[in-house]
C-alpha cells in the first residue's frame, strides 16, 4: 500500500496520496478515541430522516462515489524527464494509462498485497492479459524507471518497462525511495520515468517552487489538475503522458452489506437515508481536516459519531468490518476493495 497519509491531498504536499499517504494532532475529543457527535453545517437533506445508520459487519468493503468531488484527484500519471519525452516512449506509457480503472488498480493491489505476488510478476501476467506489449516500436536507449517503496508503484514501474521494453528501449526498474529522493533525480535526468499521482505531485511541485503556504492548485477537477501539473512540470524539466482513470486517493467505505441494507452507492446518498447520523472512523486528525469530517458536513450535510482509528490501515478496515463503525477513510486502490 502507499506510505503517505490519506489527508496529504491538497493539505501537504503525499503524496497520493498511500498518498501521502505530514498529519499535526488535533486535540478534539473524538481524536483520543472518545465520541465527538458533531453537527452538520449543511443539515438541511439529512433533517428530513431521522435514522441513525448503523455499521454492518462484514468482509467485502465498497468505496462510496465521491458525487461531490470533495476529494483531490490523484490519478496514475506517468511523470518522464523533458530530454527522455520522445514520442514512442510516450506513446508506450500511454498505452499503460488507457488500460487502467481503479478496479484494475484495485485487483493488482490484491495480487501483491494478499496473494504475495511480487509486482514483477504481477505486472507481467496483467500486460499479458491487456495485450499492452504489442503494436509498439520506435524506442532505443536506455530508460531507467524510478519506482517509491510501495508495491503498487512498484507494479506499475513494472507495467512501464514492460511497454518501454516492447517499443525497443531497454528498460529497468530501480526503487528509490520517497518522492523527496525520486523526484530530484527525475528532474536531473539521473531517472527518465516515474509512476506518479496526478494531485500529489502538483502540490509537491507547487510548494517546492512557491513555498510551502502556496494556494492549492490540484482540486477534484481532473483537467484542471493535469493543466496545473503540466505548468508546474514545465518549470522542472519534466512532461507527462496521458492520465489513466485509475487513481489512489482519498475515499470513504463502507460494508456491502451496509450499502445493500441502506441503498447506498455514493456519498450523496447517505444524506438521504441516514439523516440521524453514522459512525464515521479515521486517523485522530480527521474532525479538524477539510478532506474529512469538516467537508463531508459541509459539503454533503452529513453528522457524525467520530472514532480515532489509523490512517486507511488496518485499524480502519476492521472497525469497518465489525461494524465498529459505518463509514471510513481508505484509499480508492486498496486492495480491500477487491469484490
Amino acid at each position: 500500500m502507499r506510505t503517505r497519509s490519506l489527508l496529504d491531498l491538497g493539505k501537504v504536499a503525499i503524496p497520493a496520496v498511500l498518498l501521502a499517504l505530514t498529519l499535526s494532532a488535533c486535540g478534539d475529543s473524538g481524536s483520543s478515541g472518545t465520541s465527538n457527535t458533531t453537527k452538520a453545517s449543511n443539515s438541511s437533506t439529512s433533517s428530513a430522516n431521522s435514522t441513525k445508520c448503523d455499521g454492518v459487519p462484514g468482509t467485502q468493503l465498497v468505496a462510496l462515489e465521491d458525487d461531490k468531488k470533495l476529494q483531490t484527484v490523484d490519478n496514475v500519471i506517468p511523470a518522464i524527464n523533458a530530454k527522455a519525452a520522445t514520442p514512442p516512449l510516450i506513446a508506450a506509457l500511454d498505452k499503460v494509462s488507457a488500460a487502467l480503472t481503479t478496479e484494475k488498480l484495485v485487483a493488482l493491489n490484491k495480487k501483491t498485497d494478499i496473494e504475495r505476488a511480487t509486482p514483477a510478476a504481477a505486472a507481467k501476467e496483467f500486460a499479458t492479459a491487456e495485450n499492452l506489449n504489442t503494436g509498439l516500436s520506435g524506442g532505443s536507449g536506455n530508460i531507467t524507471i524510478g519506482a517509491a517503496n510501495f508495491s503498487e508503484n512498484q507494479t506499475l514501474a513494472n507495467l512501464y518497462a514492460g511497454v518501454l521494453n516492447a517499443a525497443g528501449f531497454k528498460a529497468k526498474v530501480k526503487t528509490v525511495g520517497n518522492r523527496e529522493l525520486y523526484e530530484p533525480a527525475l528532474e536531473k535526468g539521473e531517472l527518465q520515468v516515474v509512476p506518479e499521482y496526478a494531485g500529489t505531485l502538483t502540490e509537491f511541485l507547487n510548494k517546492k517552487q512557491n513555498g510551502a503556504n502556496a494556494a492549492p492548485k490540484a482540486s477534484g477537477d481532473l483537467n484542471a489538475t493535469v493543466a496545473a501539473l503540466t505548468e508546474l512540470g514545465a518549470k522542472a524539466g519534466l512532461k507527462f503522458g496521458k492520465p489513466a482513470e485509475a487513481a489512489d486517493q482519498n475515499t470513504f467505505a463502507v460494508t456491502k452489506g451496509f450499502a445493500d441494507k441502506y441503498s447506498v452507492s455514493k456519498l450523496s446518498d447517505l444524506a438521504a437515508k441516514c439523516g440521524g447520523g453514522l459512525t464515521l472512523g479515521g486517523p485522530p486528525e480527521c474532525p479538524k481536516r477539510p478532506f474529512c469530517q469538516p467537508g463531508l458536513e459541509q459539503k454533503y450535510g452529513l453528522k457524525f459519531t467520530f472514532t480515532a482509528l489509523d490512517a486507511g490501515g488496518p485499524l480502519s478496515k476492521t472497525a469497518l468490518k465489525t461494524g465498529k463503525v459505518a463509514l471510513s477513510l481508505v484509499f480508492s486502490s486498496d486492495a480491500a476493495l477487491a469484490g
